[in-house]
């Protein structure tokens, strides 16, 4: 049984039927991998200064976040960090209304919810996140996005930002 064995130690329903075990396999594993330079510095500044980090290409001039070490077009290392954000334009949006299961915490997502694309002022390359809003009436391609951080303390990672909201 490992280490799924039932806590509850019922073996049969209220009205007598036996509790079946299906094994299908082991889908939930603790991992850890190295972020790199690039990636620790952005989320790092996320955290602990609400802001966002993007490398700048001294090629071709393209800026990118999520930060990268190489340049897409010029194949260039990119050392230059400059701040982009925190508002933006929306590039694209969907909005989710099937629940599923969620791979990062193994709950079940709440729906709806919105995944956007927005391009932060002064980037090149968008970003995807979320957005509050949930009427598709209201969003449009084109519009102002802001990022709200999350609040104090916020996490080491993307969701530093809780969310983007329109600005109206």
């Amino acid at each position: 049984m490992g280490i799924y064995t039932d806590k509850r130690k019922r073996t049969h329903t209220p009205d007598g039927y036996e509790l079946l075990l299906h094994q299908s396999g082991h889908l939930e594993y603790d991992f850890n991998w190295h972020l790199g330079p690039y990636w620790s510095k952005f989320l790092i500044e996320m955290r602990d200064n609400a802001r966002f980090m993007a490398v700048k290409c001294d090629e071709c001039g393209n800026v990118y976040i999520p930060p990268r070490a190489v340049c897409g077009r010029c194949f260039k290392e990119m050392n230059e960090w400059v701040e982009v954000g925190p508002e933006g334009v929306l590039q694209g949006f969907t909005i989710v209304r099937f629940p599923y299961i969620n791979p990062n915490n193994g709950e079940l997502m709440k729906v709806p919810y919105t995944a956007i694309w927005v391009t932060l002022d002064g980037a090149t390359t968008r970003m995807m996140h979320f957005s509050n809003e949930t009427d598709e009436k209201n969003l449009e391609v084109g519009m102002r996005m802001r990022a709200v951080w999350a609040k104090e303390p916020r996490p080491t990672s993307i969701h530093a930002v809780e969310y983007f909201e329109i600005i109206k």
